[in-house]
């Protein structure tokens, strides 16, 4: 039978699964953290604006 992580104890796979999730966690809040943020607040108008006409009907042709 050839070992697997599966067959490791509780506490083992327990603190890996901690671990790895620490990691994945502290790599998407640097990868957030290091990502340009907009100079302009473009992005927040038309935020505003999709939520200002939110359920209002659309006009036809």
């Amino acid at each position: 039978m050839m070992p697997s992580f599966h067959s490791a104890d509780r506490p083992t796979h327990r603190r890996v699964m901690v671990v790895g999730l620490l990691f994945c966690s502290a790599f998407v809040a640097i990868s957030f953290w290091l990502r340009p943020q907009p100079e302009s607040g473009k992005v927040l108008v038309k935020a505003d604006r999709l939520v200002r006409t939110a359920g209002e009907a659309r006009k036809s042709n």
